[in-house]
């Protein structure tokens, strides 16, 4: 199933994040995704390394690519925030998430 990816969110963006870091995921989710969107040891490394800008305005987080302006992602969650940008850099703006994955969240 597709989901656009500004609304990816826990199991679904994490195992987004993985594809991204060509991480293998069994499917069933049983435990051995990283857990990029919450885990800042798992998340900061790709912010920094992929140069992710992340500013917060008005309790919303605001994550961006310097060299892809139309690329913003909100999130009350800066590391769901900056997730789903890394996402959306490399995947598009829609992700096709796995059947097992849709019915988790």
């Amino acid at each position: 199933m597709k989901i656009k990816t500004g609304e990816l969110s826990g199991a679904q963006l994490d195992w987004a994040v993985a594809q991204c870091e060509y991480v293998s995921v069994r499917y069933g989710f049983d435990d051995n995704c990283p857990e990029y969107s919450t885990a800042w040891a798992q998340g900061g490394p790709i912010i920094e390394r992929e140069g992710i800008s992340l500013e917060c305005r008005n309790g919303d987080w605001i994550a961006s690519y310097a060299g892809f302006p139309s690329l913003p992602y909100f999130s009350y969650e800066p590391l769901v925030s900056a997730m789903r940008c890394y996402v959306a850099s490399k995947l598009g703006d829609e992700v096709e998430i796995p059947a097992e994955l849709v019915e988790v969240e």
